[in-house]
């Protein structure tokens, strides 16, 4: 089950055509039709700290070199993530809490509370399970005709890893990928097509599953079992979120914020290493030759692919940035899509070259106290899936155009058919 709508609207203009303080990178077919690098281009060039005055989420600033990109998520005094860090504002009705949209000390401690879930000790326990579900999903591909790679690898992998970390029940596992879309997909917040109620029935479902499971952890808990290094458990078992089943909008949001960042940055990744290998056959060619470059090639891919292609921030005093002087109060947004492909700062951006020096310096994840939490489980789950790959495929051939999903937000695919070969 996947939460999937697309675009019908016209062809976006060239974005040299319009002027360029009508330019909207918030729109979200942008990214549903692919013209994003163009026009982020152009702002790089001309005004890469650019005001948008008139948007559907409001008037913001946006932060398009890497550079500058860095200096704004790694000043939080200034520039606050309360209360949301995507482009759009909440719907009342729906209050969320989320520790990635708090300032410190409540966010330190509410991250602190489920770090060790991604701590090394618990990831090497995981790579083994990883490789094993990976190697199975592998397998069960038929070769050479079409299948939709997206729900049948990068949903997949995700799903059962994602039900393993929340121990969450592993038949009901493809409702965590669906949460996840939906919890981004409001129109009032990413550009998504997802419906009030379509929104407000699945967030609610969410909830009332996740209280049973709280329930009955606490219950074994209470028995005296030994309990693991699940999300559940470890927020019941932290002396600062072992109450948070009584505060639903901090539930709520911490449940949504650890599930899309569960799910979002492995599976597009996943799905985007395809796009990448078919658009630069002569990477994979490179790759095929020299498998020991798989870890590398993990890091360009998330940069290139840039999974979330954005965070917001609200400058809390008078600044200035980039020659723009921001005024307290203002919405700014981090384009880590942008950055990402800064010629300031990477050579031939546009480019996947799998041997590329320095990969690991790029913005996918953040910078800063707010830095993904799990970008070690997701370079894990990228890389092992990889090197499983190249051990049976010497053809993985997208057929057709993938369609990517409508956010601006969520920089990844809906579906995308695939052909794959068995190596001889």
């Amino acid at each position: 089950m996947t939460f999937t709508t697309t675009l019908t609207s016209p062809e976006l203009p060239n974005p040299y055509s319009v002027p360029l303080e009508s330019i909207d990178l918030s729109d979200p077919r942008l990214y549903e039709q692919n013209k994003w690098g163009d026009y982020f281009r152009r702002v790089r060039d001309e005004a890469p700290v650019h005001y948008q005055k008139d948007s559907p989420f409001g008037p913001f600033w946006s932060v398009t070199r890497f550079e500058d990109i860095v200096a704004v998520d790694t000043n939080h005094n200034a520039f606050s993530s309360e209360p949301f860090i995507i482009i759009g504002d909440l719907d009342p009705e729906l209050p969320l809490e989320q520790f990635i949209s708090m300032d410190p000390p409540k966010h330190d401690v509410q991250r602190a509370a489920v770090q060790p879930a991604v701590a090394p000790k618990n990831l090497k326990q995981l790579e083994g399970l990883i490789r094993e579900r990976i190697v199975t999903i592998l397998d069960e591909l038929p070769l050479d005709e079409p299948f939709d790679w997206v729900s049948k690898v990068s949903v997949e992998l995700t799903s059962q890893m994602l039900a393993t970390i929340f121990d969450f029940p592993y038949e009901r596992r493809h409702k965590l990928p669906y949460w996840s879309d939906i919890a981004t997909a409001a129109p009032e917040i990413s550009g998504g097509g997802a419906s009030k109620e379509e929104r407000f029935a699945a967030l609610g479902d969410m909830v009332n599953s996740f209280a049973e499971i709280w329930h009955r952890k606490a219950a074994e808990r209470e028995a005296g079992e030994e309990l693991g290094f699940d999300l559940i458990g470890l927020l019941q078992a932290d002396e600062n979120t072992k109450d948070m089943i009584d505060k639903p909008a901090e539930f709520l949001g911490n449940l949504g914020l650890l599930i899309v960042g569960g799910n979002d940055t492995t599976r597009n990744s996943i799905s985007g290493s395809v796009v990448a290998m078919n658009q630069f056959p002569e990477e994979f060619e490179k790759l095929k030759q020299n498998p020991e470059l798989v870890a590398n090639m993990v890091s360009e891919i998330i940069r290139w692919q840039t999974p979330l292609a954005h965070m917001r921030r609200v400058a809390t005093e008078d600044i200035e940035l980039g020659g723009q002087q921001i005024k307290k109060g203002d919405k700014v947004v981090m384009w880590y899509i942008s950055g990402n492909r800064d010629e300031r700062k990477v050579e031939n951006p546009d480019n996947v070259i799998i041997d590329r020096k320095n990969a690991r310096h790029h913005l996918s994840f953040g910078f800063g106290i707010h830095r993904c939490m799990g970008n070690r489980l997701g370079e894990m789950q990228l890389r092992i899936t990889w090197e499983e790959l190249l051990k049976r495929f010497d053809r993985i051939e997208i057929v057709g155009d993938p369609v990517r999903m409508q956010s601006n937000f969520v920089h990844g695919y809906a579906s995308m058919q695939v052909k794959v070969s068995a190596k001889k």
